[in-house]
């Protein structure tokens, strides 16, 4: 017999079929027990009424891999509305250690770190897993939508010559007795590209080396990366952001009802038209609503955000909402100022429920203003050769944005620190595992 799904045994009620997989738990109920088995998609039950049938796992703790061998019922009170009757056990690969914690529970019960310690094994876990595969989705959605707008997927190298957004907070690497770096962003590449495909996108890691200890920073996540040629303005970018999330969230409920379901995850309000706000007028905003005076400086703070959010919830019933024209001083040199205000940007961040999870814009696109912009910035020019000759030989206007995959998906799912969102997460202290 093939081997088939947890989630197929609705496909062959009265057969006898074979699951295999890791055994999930053993409930005894009296002269009845229950063997849970977990694959890849899902947990399927077998019912065991001869204790015979047991003695085949004497001494196989949870997560033993088995097969189990039985004719498919339906059974309402059963996961998935199936279980296995008359069955037989094969046990594969037996584990006789005491797991690190239970995976059986609903929910993992330890700790962050101590999870974090033995994540080969929680992410087993089908609350965990359900993270995962909701993150695979959103790579799925951003491509699938990206591609129908004709858009070109890259891949750009990780180790640069030159750092991306400044000469601090990077990685550097010893390459061939030469010194390099992590790449931050695919910044550069990703608009050099944009001379030859117009609209292009990348899946891939970047790396900050910024000292954080926050429960929304990592030092390597992945980024998901958008350029656009022949924009009108950082509008033009925010329209198609606009569009790409709701076509992700979309994505999710007709893609992913289990997992969202098992999360517990409420869907957020996502309008055709995200509510926008100049970053003066957010300023202004916070001290008018919060008596707290942030006018002049040159960014906002997390809380500045939260508060932001929940106005834009409370005012436009939308869990988004745009930032724009945030001061040139913070904005990497590439950013096209605006022209009415050149101390501000056409630049904007995008929050979702009060947190950072997007940063995007207009890019200079004109030779001379790159050259202006580096030597405002103090930056020798030789380090950004390859760079500006693609600006040399014409450029048209453009911008893209680029979104933190963990970030969204910890803010999706209501999740307290990104980690849990993060397989095998990079920050100060983890290199392992």
């Amino acid at each position: 017999m093939e081997r088939i799904r947890t989630t197929q045994l609705g496909e062959h009620v009265g057969q006898r079929i074979v699951l295999r997989g890791w055994l999930h738990n053993v409930r005894a109920l009296g002269k009845i027990n229950f063997i849970l088995v977990r694959d890849g998609y899902g947990v399927a039950q077998a019912v065991a009424q001869d204790e015979e049938v047991l003695t085949t796992l004497r001494g196989a703790r949870d997560e033993s891999v088995i097969e189990v061998t039985g004719v498919v019922v339906a059974e309402a009170q059963a996961p998935g509305g199936f279980e296995l009757h008359d069955i037989s056990l094969r046990v594969i690969s037996p584990v006789t250690e005491t797991l690190p914690f239970p995976l059986h529970k609903p929910h993992v019960k330890t700790s962050l770190d101590v999870f974090l310690d033995h994540a080969t094994v929680g992410w087993r876990h089908p609350r965990q897993r359900a993270l995962l595969r909701l993150s695979a989705a959103m790579m799925a959605a951003f491509r699938d939508f990206l591609n129908r707008e004709g858009f070109t997927e890259i891949q750009s190298p990780k180790l640069v010559a030159s750092a991306t957004e400044s000469g601090a907070n990077v990685f550097a690497v010893d390459y061939f007795g030469k010194r390099a770096f992590l790449a931050q962003s695919p910044q550069f590449y990703k608009q050099i590209m944009v001379g030859v495909f117009e609209r292009v996108y990348e899946v891939g890691p970047v790396f900050r080396a910024e000292p954080h200890d926050t429960t929304r920073h990592l030092n390597e996540y992945i980024s998901l990366d958008v350029e656009m040629g022949f924009i009108e303005n950082h509008f033009t970018v925010m329209a198609l952001l606009t569009r790409l999330l709701r076509y992700i969230l979309q994505w999710l409920a007709e893609h992913n009802a289990a997992e969202l379901e098992l999360l517990g995850v409420q869907m957020p309000r996502a309008p055709e038209t995200f509510p926008r706000i100049h970053f003066r007028d957010a300023q202004q905003l916070v001290f008018e609503t919060h008596g707290e005076d942030c006018r002049g400086e040159p960014d906002l703070t997390p809380q500045h955000e939260r508060w932001l959010g929940q106005w834009a919830r409370e005012t436009f019933d939308s869990d988004f909402v745009f930032v724009v024209g945030y001061p040139m001083a913070k904005r990497p040199f590439y950013t096209h100022p605006d022209p009415d205000d050149p101390r501000y940007s056409y630049s904007f961040d995008l929050l979702f429920r009060g947190v950072e999870l997007v940063t995007g814009g207009q890019r200079l696109h004109r030779y001379d203003d790159y050259l202006a912009a580096l030597t405002r910035a103090r930056y020798p020019l030789e380090p950004f050769a390859y760079y500006l000759e693609a600006m040399k030989y014409g450029m048209p206007p453009h911008g893209g944005f680029a979104i933190g995959l963990e970030r969204l998906v910890m803010q999706l799912c209501g999740l307290a620190n990104v980690r849990q969102a993060t397989l095998f997460p990079r920050d100060l202290h983890r290199l392992a595992p």
